[in-house]
């Protein structure tokens, strides 16, 4: 009996050790190390996810510019680019122009020669960018690529000009090989780099403020 009740002594005097004893006073939700931790795994997948439902995770995707058609052609020495987009701005986006904020557009062309068992050679690249504005003044749209531009007085005749690409030179068709097999690459975006700075901050949050076509590729092979 002796033996037995000083045991039981000795077990209620012993104080915890180790990580399962906390400070007098700690509340609960603070002690870390009592019951099972969550795995770390488990913990980066739920930060992950909380920070997806809050809109920080990644940029918003952008809306599409459909690729209507490409083309490749050989006129008088010269590899001609005909294209077509169908482009459609935002609402946000016709907001922001209707406030004095430019926006600019870009279409981006490259050629790359296919080769068995190697990497594609790339073999010409080619770009515009459009500078389009609207003047509360005059009320009208003006779209200018260096120092050229036009004015427009509808914003359907902007997109369709900036959307039309017609026999534009992009390579030498002496560069060319008789006979090869080449990849052609076409897309159109908004340079959201060139926005104003708050712009560029709703650009990563909204994909009203993003427009962007895929690499639209097809093949071509000069005869």
């Amino acid at each position: 009996m002796w033996r037995l009740g000083h045991a039981a002594a000795v077990r209620r005097a012993s104080p915890r050790s180790g990580l399962g004893a906390r400070p007098s006073g700690m509340p609960p939700s603070l002690r870390l190390d009592r019951g099972p931790a969550m795995p770390r795994r488990r913990f980066l997948i739920a930060l992950i996810a909380l920070c997806a439902s809050a809109g920080i995770a990644r940029p918003a995707a952008a809306d599409e510019i459909p690729v209507k058609s490409a083309s490749l052609a050989i006129d008088e020495g010269e590899l001609l680019l005909s294209a077509e987009f169908d482009v459609s701005l935002t609402p946000a986006l016709e907001q922001a122009l209707d406030k004095g904020v430019a926006l600019y557009f870009t279409i981006e062309f490259e050629l790359s020669r296919t080769r068995a068992f190697w990497f594609p050679q790339k073999q010409a690249e080619w770009s515009i960018t459009y500078r389009v504005s609207y003047s509360a003044l005059t009320r009208q749209y003006r779209v200018a690529s260096g120092p050229l531009g036009q004015a427009f007085e509808s914003l359907d005749d902007v997109e369709r000009f900036i959307g039309h690409v017609a026999s534009r030179p992009v390579a030498e068709a002496g560069e060319l090989v008789k006979g090869a097999s080449y990849e052609a690459a076409v897309r159109m975006k908004l340079d959201v780099n060139q926005l104003p700075k708050p712009f560029q901050v709703n650009a990563l949050a909204s994909r009203e403020w993003q427009l962007a076509s895929d690499w639209h590729r097809f093949s071509f092979t000069p005869t």
